[in-house]
């Protein structure tokens, strides 16, 4: 009994001590555990981090910096790029009723001398693009004796990119906290406190008048309707028409509902590479998001290899870096987007040139034919739904401007000299009224002299008065009031305005019209001195 006790308790002790020896791996598992899973929760987190503070960054710090004013963005620009500026003026044109005009920039070649000058043509870039592109197509088309022009599309170039249009109130926090944004940014950090130590109180009211209602400049946002506006005003206000109309990329899409309602204006329509279903050849995807965007514009090797896979493998890096400063300027690419998503992305050209109007107007298409395989079936398509047009293939991309200008100018001006002349009906301007007022008194004037007088002093008096605002107009002596008429209807636009300014000036002149009534008067008294002396000798000589 003894030695089954002892060997109990000796037994007794052993599990005690495996239990001791055995190490707990329940404790461990657990704090393991929690480690290996929150590793991809910090990656994500850390992830987008610091994708926000790279949007962040590109959105507002960039941003800021590209948005300087236009005095040093022009400034900053080659000297190609100004150089083009200076041979251009701009033409105010108004798209919108109840808005500001948009001031246009136009461009002409030096023009040819008038016995060579048949024919108008106005170039019609597409997206992303600006009449800088067609600088060399517009050189070697004057130099074959036509009269080439160029213009920047509102949002584009040098034409305005903003409007100013009215907003009423302030839409939730991000809105009132962009307002508190813009007022320090006009105004400084201090102009409340500033306002406060002089009044005496919070600007309270002012501030919330001026977020009730105020101004803001926002994009360019056109569509077909108003760019076709646009074009209409443009060739009315230059004296264009009939012209001929190169419609190049997605031109097309924004000006065919203006061709087909004023075909009349319209002489010939050149379709280059033209575009229906698209923007354009250049992406609106690399201008619409942000990131791209930045990045694409930020660079001049990145603008130009999009350039290169999507527009034009022959581009000069230089000339592609001008397009991308002329479309980065002035926030440009904001109102370009804006414009691009504008585009009647369902405009069937078929349908457009079988219409009824269009029928008598001649087409050239000109197609690239080394594009690419899809480019040549889309340039047969579009010959089957125009197949009243001339369709002509080139050896340039899809902006042949770049890659082969004078080709594009040669097919270009071989077809609009091989299409009769054009008759430009010269309207007869009639004359201000109150020009008109005082030629008529001063006719009527010597009207009576003739009644009353002897011939020669009439024919004198006219001669003098008629001559003196004749001279105004720069017209010289001896010219009475029909030639007068059929001379200065047959000036063009420009040199009838600086006529009428001419007269204008001389009329409102103190001087002038001293002389001028000193004129009248003399004249008068002299008439009335050769009446008086022939009725004292008609006495005497009746006396016997």
């Amino acid at each position: 009994m003894a030695i089954i006790k002892e060997e109990e308790e000796e037994t007794e002790p052993q599990p005690q001590s495996s239990k001791k020896k055995i190490p707990p791996p329940k404790p461990r598992k657990p704090k393991s555990q929690p480690q290996s899973q929150s590793s991809p929760f910090s990656f994500f987190f850390y992830f987008t981090l610091s994708l926000s503070l790279i949007i962040l960054y590109f959105l507002f710090f960039s941003s800021s910096l590209s948005s300087q004013d236009y005095k040093s963005w022009f400034l900053s620009l080659p000297t190609s790029i100004r150089h083009h500026y200076s041979n251009g003026r701009t033409v105010k044109v108004q798209p919108l009723p109840n808005h500001s005009p948009i001031e246009l920039f136009t461009i002409q070649e030096p023009e040819p001398s008038p016995s060579t000058v048949s024919e108008n043509i106005l170039i019609v870039h597409g997206f992303g693009l600006s009449s800088y592109s067609y600088r060399h197509v517009l050189h070697s088309l004057a130099s074959k004796g036509v009269r080439a022009l160029a213009i920047d599309l509102p949002g584009n170039g040098f034409s305005d990119k903003s409007m100013e249009v009215t907003v009423e109130g302030i839409n939730g926090v991000l809105g009132r906290f962009w307002y508190v944004y813009s007022e320090i940014k006009e105004k400084g950090v201090f102009w409340a406190f500033d306002q406060m130590v002089e009044t005496g109180q919070i600007p309270y009211e002012e501030i919330l008048a001026r977020m009730s209602k105020r101004k803001v400049s926002k994009p360019i946002d056109l569509g077909p309707q108003e760019m076709g506006k646009v074009l209409g005003q443009v060739i009315d206000s230059l004296g264009l028409a009939p012209v001929h109309l190169l419609l190049h990329d997605s031109a097309l899409g924004f000006t065919a509902p203006w061709i087909s309602q004023n075909s009349h204006l319209v002489r010939s329509v050149t379709l280059v590479d033209p575009v229906s279903s698209t923007s354009g050849a250049l992406p609106i995807c690399v201008l619409e998001y942000p990131v791209v965007r930045e990045v694409v514009l930020g660079f001049s090797l990145a603008f130009a290899k999009i350039v290169n896979m999507c527009c034009s493998k022959r581009i000069r890096v230089a000339d592609a870096d001008a397009q991308r400063l002329l479309l980065k300027g002035r926030d440009g690419e904001k109102a370009v987007v804006a414009i691009g998503k504008k585009l009647n992305y369902s405009f069937d050209i078929a349908e457009w040139g079988g219409s009824e109007n269009l029928k008598t107007v001649p087409m050239q298409v000109l197609w690239s034919s080394g594009w690419s395989k899809e480019w040549s079936d889309e340039g047969n398509r579009v010959a089957r739904a125009l197949p009243q047009a001339n369709f002509v293939t080139h050896s340039g991309g899809r902006w042949p401007q770049e890659d082969a200008p004078d080709e594009i100018a040669e097919k270009i001006s071989e077809f609009i000299l091989s299409l009769p002349k054009s008759v430009r009906k010269v309207e007869e301007e009639p004359i201000p009224e109150h020009i008109q007022k005082m030629f008529d008194e001063a006719k009527s004037g010597d009207h009576d002299h003739i009644h009353h007088h002897h011939d020669h002093d009439h024919h004198i008096d006219a001669h003098v008065y008629g001559a003196e605002y004749m001279d105004a107009y720069g017209l010289g002596e001896g010219h009475h009031h029909g030639d007068f008429r059929r001379h200065l209807t047959s000036k063009d636009v420009k040199f009838m305005e600086q006529i009428h300014q001419i007269a204008l000036e001389f009329m409102r002149d103190e001087e002038v019209s001293k002389v001028v009534s000193n004129k009248k008067k003399n004249s008068a008294l002299s008439s009335n001195e050769t009446g008086s002396s022939g009725q004292s000798s008609t006495p005497m000589s009746s006396t016997p």
